[in-house]
């Protein structure tokens, strides 16, 4: 089953857009499934932050482990999923996107700070 892979940056940015995850995400790209890694949990967390819901995050997604090969970085971490798997990555982060857009990965951005787009 396609999951989206979520970034900190890309929660953060829905969150403050406040847009509707689940109905953005089945208008943008027809499912709304989340995956999360154990990195972006903690740099949400770092952010302390209760507006950023991240217990609901939390909830609404599956844990991924990624492999040691994956790397120790968040985005490496994330990319390297979103390869294996064919997943898009939610995310607002540049350099991410362009290694993304190399590599012919989607990814799903907020835009005019109020709806999703994927890419």
């Amino acid at each position: 089953m396609k999951k989206v892979l979520v970034d900190a940056c890309g929660w953060v940015a829905v969150i403050e857009a406040g847009i509707n995850i689940d109905l953005s995400l089945l208008e943008c790209c027809g499912f709304k499934d989340l995956a999360i890694i154990p990195n972006v949990i903690s740099e949400l967390n770092s952010l302390e932050n209760p507006k950023l819901m991240v217990s609901m995050l939390e909830s609404k997604s599956e844990m991924q482990i990624p492999p040691a090969e994956a790397g120790r970085h968040t985005d490496d971490q994330l990319f390297w999923i979103a390869k294996e798997k064919n997943w898009p990555i939610l995310t607002v982060d540049t350099e991410l996107k362009r290694r993304l857009s190399k590599s012919n990965i989607s990814w799903i951005e907020v835009s005019g700070r109020s709806h999703l787009r994927m890419v």
